[in-house]
């Protein structure tokens, strides 16, 4: 079966990229076609990343499609992440039709942080800007935690609570989606406040035990089964309001995490991180169906990022951590990244929105409710391993904040991945690696 599963994994990447393969032929066909003057930017470290006693180097690849001669310039704009300027630069160019050029920028060393350079071509038919994010010594970059001081006495209020509600588990094998390979079972149990939440459990037919991957969703996302994976047992939890656990709460994605934000003893997340713990719950209360128990790794992106956080700080039967696009961290300075942005987009888009239509709530309100939901304040107590990925581009969780809370992770045993080209999400490779690092923490052939 692992050989199987291997075979498997190897056909997914060829698939992946012959798919790729054909993406960039249609592309380049599609260049061609607009009779533009097409630029990209390369950093010469391939994650984007630079040390800060070095110099940051781009490959500026500019390739011109027109029959023309194009002359004009070719400038950058570096700004901080709060819109800072920083330098500029600009060079005269000119390309011969059909031509293709390439130049090398180098920019001092910057201190540490992450940067915004935006390269500009301006020809007299022709303007464009590529937008470009680096960063300079990420895992030293430092952040205040703005952790109340009753924080651990409100979490272990929270587990108490949900210790008292009984779970009432009820798992129920789907034969309708059930294979040969695999067995399926839609799983129920009460949680926080007394709320019905739902998941999916798929057990490999083959074997008897195997580690646990426990997915917690994105934000309102809904999970499904998870069919994917021959060496793990795959729990897809939907927290209250996501997925098929909307029995009571079922609203909007603006106002979803806008519930009780004003009152941080009933704000919604409060029952949606005992959620979270409800699921270790369940998995360490059917170990008959086949789980190992001592084998559990938590995954989340974006909200499920931030859930998978929380998690593995407030439980220790989570035995491994990997999360992308943390949303959420570093709330503070989040917010303040954020108000540079031309366009706001979430979460602080729906915060603003929030405060704007209700005079009386403060900033200050806000932060004392979300500074004890703060994903940042939850990571000193993380002791497991831990792979985060992040992209640069990334504006709902900007790299600065996902970088500060893992800076703030206890754990010795931490890494991180930076994807240069990528908005909220991670690529392909990215999950190739963690793929190999799961293999590696759990000793799976």
């Amino acid at each position: 079966m692992k050989k199987i599963s291997y075979l498997k994994f190897i056909a997914l990447i060829v698939l992946f990229a012959s798919a790729l393969k054909v993406e960039a032929m249609q592309q380049k066909e599609e260049a061609e076609d607009t009779g533009d003057v097409i630029l990209k930017a390369v950093p010469q470290s391939k994650d984007g990343i630079f040390k800060k006693n070095e110099d940051v180097h781009y490959k500026l690849q500019l390739q011109n499609n027109t029959s023309d001669e194009q002359a004009g310039t070719v400038s950058y704009l570096i700004t901080t992440d709060e819109g800072q300027k920083v330098a500029f630069d600009s060079i005269h160019i000119a390309i011969k039709g059909k031509g293709y050029k390439e130049l090398l920028v180098k920019i001092p060393p910057k201190t540490t942080g992450f940067y915004r350079i935006n390269f500009m071509i301006n020809l007299p038919e022709y303007d464009d800007t590529v937008r470009e994010v680096f960063g300079v010594d990420p895992d030293k970059i430092q952040s205040q935690l703005h952790k109340p001081a009753d924080f651990d006495a409100f979490w272990k209020q929270s587990r108490e609570r949900l210790e008292k509600v009984a779970p009432k588990y009820k798992v129920m094998e789907r034969k309708d989606l059930s294979t040969d390979e695999k067995r399926v079972y839609s799983v129920e149990m009460y949680s926080y406040g007394n709320l019905l939440i739902r998941g999916w459990l798929v057990i490999p037919t083959d074997g008897k035990k195997f580690p646990v991957h426990y997915r917690v969703p994105g934000y309102v996302v809904g999970l499904k089964p998870n069919m994917d994976s021959d060496d793990f047992i795959a729990f897809d939890l939907n927290v209250r309001g996501n997925g098929d656990s909307k029995d009571i709460i079922n609203i909007g994605t603006d106002n979803y995490c806008l519930v009780n934000v004003e009152n941080k003893d009933n704000y919604i997340y409060r029952g949606v991180y005992m959620d979270c713990i409800r699921g270790l719950d369940f998995l360490c209360s059917h170990a008959n169906l086949g789980i190992d128990t001592n084998k559990i790794y938590v995954e989340g992106g974006s909200q499920g990022g931030a859930l998978a956080v929380i998690t593995a700080a407030l439980d220790s039967r989570v035995k491994v951590l990997t999360m992308q696009v943390p949303l959420y961290a570093d709330i503070h300075d989040n917010m303040s990244i954020s108000a540079s942005y031309k366009s706001q987009v979430f979460p602080f888009k729906v915060f603003r929105k929030y405060n704007s239509m209700h005079p009386g709530f403060t900033w200050d309100k806000f932060f004392s409710t979300f500074d004890y939901y703060d994903p940042q304040n939850f990571a000193p107590m993380i002791k497991c391993p831990v792979l985060m990925g992040i992209g640069l581009l990334d504006q709902f969780c900007p790299p600065r904040c996902s970088m500060a809370l893992f800076n703030h992770i206890s754990s010795s045993n931490k890494e991180f991945v930076c994807v240069p080209n990528s908005t909220h999400e991670v690529n392909f490779n990215y999950f190739m690696f963690q793929n190999l690092w799961l293999r590696e923490k759990f000793r799976i052939p």
